[in-house]
């Protein structure tokens, strides 16, 4: 069933009725559901949905399928959750699959959080793209392969549980939920992290983010603070005068503890000056933004130290190296009986909304949260079939869409459209399978200085023995032929005594 628009002041409301539950709202009851988790072997991310599940009263009773292609880590998480579960007496059930289809039988949500190929063969591609002359990654090959698993996942939803909602937390968010919805007529909300930023803005500045009212608009990683209110006044003179008064300083002795720590870097004020809005979260990563991102000095001068952001040599191998570790801890959690797990996974819920956005859907437990769905007039300047993030309430009649206040044009000529743009060639070479897409994104690169060195890296990319499938995909490239060669320049017209 596809959703419905309602129109209504300030606020574009989306709903699609659950059926079947009409019953139970009207007698406030909570009901049980059963959720699918794809992925699942991300222990980090599926043990906060266990967290969050188990400390969530209204979902007694519930199912948690973990769905993943690898069986020790699937069968760590569910170790994990069942004792968690059990500590805290929670009256829920978990089950374990590496069928996909098995788990999403009869689910009523399911959070797809899988990162096909995964961090080791991003950084194949990028020992390959280096020799080329592009600083870690700068160019690739689009997102085929997770568009497939997407586009799996989305059509087996169709077909077994079509009136499941499906909560698309991996990446990429923007670009998948847009395919998937144009596609199908599911029902697919998309979240991130990134918003968070805005709680970074409020420890730096010293302020008390329950007093704060905020929104962050726009496109998923090009989000921006349209909103930043302190106790009802504008807090951006706050902002201003740290900048002024402590800014340098702050540049100067930050020393970052986390990768993705940029929210106050001297590259997310740059931006803030350039626009007059504060970019939040993965917003000054985005590559339109090339002169952040030309070499590692470049990254540490706009990012800091001693990781320059986390998309450096210095950084992403950390970030593995964390989850990793991460991952050996809770398995050696899950291998001793003894070991209490509520005290290594804690008692609190964590922030992440997926568990939340549940809750509301089906209990009619309202909230308000920052997600990613079809723009349907709420983002002024981009199609109603674009995926958006904004912020949106939501209960049991659905998604109910609040219009932000207006991006200013030049953020909208300058960041904006470009992101969607590159959005649709992204799309538009997994529809088609034109590789000139993918070559024309190469092209238009900041470090591509001529024609054959991009042909020449994305023919090295397209020859790794794990991208066989990607190349049946766009048929026909093989570097060769009239359509890929540079054409020599023609002999200049001279005439000759």
């Amino acid at each position: 069933m596809r959703p419905i628009r309602l129109g209504s002041k300030g606020r574009g409301v989306w709903r699609t009725p659950i059926v079947n539950h009409a019953t139970a709202r009207r007698a406030n009851v909570p009901r049980p559901v059963r959720i699918s988790v794809i992925g699942a072997g991300s222990a980090v991310f599926s043990l906060g949905i266990v967290r969050d599940v188990c400390l969530t009263p209204n979902l007694a009773g519930s199912q948690v399928s973990f769905m993943d292609i690898d069986p020790e880590r699937l069968d760590v998480v569910h170790r994990v959750a069942e004792r968690y579960a059990e500590e805290l007496g929670a009256d829920l059930r978990f089950e374990k699959t590496q069928d996909r289809q098995a788990s999403l039988r009869d689910a009523d949500f399911v959070v797809n959080t899988a990162y096909v190929l995964g961090h080791h063969h991003a950084r194949r591609m990028r020992e390959i793209t280096e020799p080329h002359g592009y600083y870690y990654g700068a160019i690739g090959l689009g997102s085929f392969y997770d568009f497939e698993l997407m586009m799996a996942v989305a059509r087996d939803i169709e077909r077994i549980c079509p009136d499941a909602w499906l909560i698309q937390s991996g990446n990429p968010v923007f670009d998948g939920c847009t395919l998937m919805t144009r596609e199908t007529g599911l029902k697919i909300i998309g979240l991130c992290h990134g918003h968070y930023g805005y709680l970074e803005v409020c420890r730096v500045l010293g302020l008390d983010p329950s007093r704060v009212t905020w929104e962050a608009p726009g496109l998923n990683h090009c989000i921006w603070l349209t909103q930043f209110r302190y106790d009802g006044k504008d807090a951006y003179p706050l902002l201003e005068e740290w900048i002024e008064t402590k800014g340098e300083e702050y540049w100067r002795t930050h020393v970052a503890q986390r990768t993705h720590d940029i929210q106050m870097s001297r590259g997310s004020i740059h931006q803030f000056r350039m626009y007059g809005l504060m970019p939040i979260g993965d917003t000054p990563r985005e590559r339109q933004n090339w002169w952040y991102h030309t070499d590692i000095a470049a990254k540490k001068r706009w990012f800091g130290e001693p990781f320059g952001g986390p998309d450096t040599e210095v950084a992403r191998p950390k970030y593995v190296a964390d989850h990793e570790a991460t991952m050996r801890r809770v398995a050696a959690v899950a291998g001793d009986p003894n070991a209490r797990v509520s005290d290594h996974l804690g008692k609190t819920k964590t922030r992440e909304q997926q568990i939340p956005i549940i809750d509301a859907l089906t209990n009619n437990v309202a909230g308000r949260f920052q997600v990613n769905v079809p723009n349907r007039g709420i983002l002024d300047g981009i199609p109603d079939d674009v995926v958006v993030e904004g912020q949106a309430d939501i209960d049991a009649t659905g998604i109910h869409q609040l219009k932000p206040t207006p991006l200013p044009r030049k953020i909208m000529l300058e960041q904006v459209l470009p992101r969607w743009l590159a959005m649709e060639r992204n799309v538009e070479s997994y529809r088609s399978g034109d590789v000139g897409v993918l070559l024309w994104s190469a092209l238009n690169n900041h470090q591509t200085h001529t024609y054959d060195q991009a042909v020449a890296a994305l023919q090295d990319l397209l020859a790794m023995p794990e991208h066989a499938e990607l190349r049946a995909h766009f048929q026909g490239f093989e570097g060769t032929g009239p359509r890929w060669q540079a054409q020599p320049a023609p002999e200049p017209n001279v005439s000759r005594a």
